[in-house]
């Protein structure tokens, strides 16, 4: 990390379905201001308006100080700088970062939340110091976002750390097929997603209990819940080795709704040695399998942590 005293302030603002979060921290990456408001439905320029209030407001905290400014999106941005994959339909095939440096009048930063989990998780949470960061998106749907070094990956197409949307690895004959919303077929998503774990208890046991609720039942001891969240542990398990046989990272972090099953912190890398190659009692798996440390602030963190190495991001823009 670059010197604390260089680095001016940062905001970041992580821009949800139903919520937009802003914060600010200061130099040393301790938080001064935070704020939530509800994000307009169906109306582009609303939400602009909504984010812009929301800067001012973080701005006056800070009085004028040298801040970055990065966001947290729903989607990403295709190489000609248009949005999209976002679950906020009102931005797919939006110039937001453009929109948004006209409007406030600085550089500005955009990562999806994944990326911003991953950023935030790297830089003071559970995967500080280490080299190689994989940090994996549990919940309704499943993402990832990888740091090396400090460096947020990104790639040409946008898709480092689409890891959800390959197919489960060592497949097996209990293993659930059912079609993505990609167009693909037995993906990482549909089977390790709170959804997805839903149905597959349905479909093994019957009734319609939700992932949270499976968990819960499963702590206290509910047999059928109890093998259901096993199953879940197995595949989890294959889809991270897969992960360490590609990329070897130092830390893989879980955030999300499930990321909340404290068993499989341990379960898990009791599995995965099976199918990393070399894994054994000879060669252990080096790799830490964690929780998120910041929670659900890890997405605002980590759209605040976009900048943080670049000083430049705090000037304005020449032609505003």
């Amino acid at each position: 990390m670059t010197n604390t005293a260089r680095r001016p302030f940062a905001i970041g603002v992580d821009v949800g379905g139903t919520k937009l979060e802003a914060i600010v921290l200061d130099p040393a990456g301790v938080e001064v201001w935070r704020e939530r408001v509800a994000t307009p439905q169906a109306d582009y320029g609303a939400m602009l308006q909504a984010i812009a209030s929301l800067v001012a407001r973080a701005r006056a905290t800070i009085g004028g100080a040298a801040h970055t400014l990065g966001f947290g999106t729903p989607g990403s941005a295709t190489p000609e700088g248009l949005m999209k994959n976002c679950n906020s339909t009102q931005i797919n095939g939006r110039a937001l970062q453009r929109d948004l440096e006209a409007l406030l009048g600085q550089p500005v930063r955009l990562a999806n939340d994944a990326n911003c989990l991953a950023m935030s998780e790297a830089t003071d949470g559970a995967g500080a110091g280490a080299g190689v960061v994989f940090a994996a998106i549990l919940g309704t749907g499943v993402g990832a976002g990888i740091v090396v070094h400090g460096r947020l990956l990104t790639g040409p197409n946008a898709l480092a750390g689409e890891w959800g949307h390959n197919p489960l690895p060592w497949a097996e004959g209990g293993d659930p097929y059912w079609r993505c919303y990609c167009g693909q077929s037995g993906c990482i998503e549909t089977a390790l997603s709170g959804p997805g774990l839903a149905r597959d208890h349905a479909e093994r046991h019957g009734g319609r209990l939700g992932a949270a609720e499976i968990a819960g039942r499963a702590r206290a001891g509910q047999g059928d819940c109890a093998a259901t969240i096993a199953r879940w542990e197995h595949r989890l398990a294959r889809a991270l080795a897969h992960v360490i046989n590609l990329l070897d990272p130092d830390v893989i972090v879980l955030g999300g709704g499930l990321s909340r099953i404290e068993r499989c912190y341990t379960n898990v890398p009791a599995l995965w040695s099976q199918w990393v190659f070399s894994g054994g009692v000879r060669d252990p798996v080096r790799t830490q399998l964690l929780p998120s440390r910041h929670g659900d602030s890890s997405g605002v963190r980590g759209a605040a942590w976009l900048w943080r190495d670049d000083t430049e991001a705090s000037q304005p823009l020449a032609h505003i």
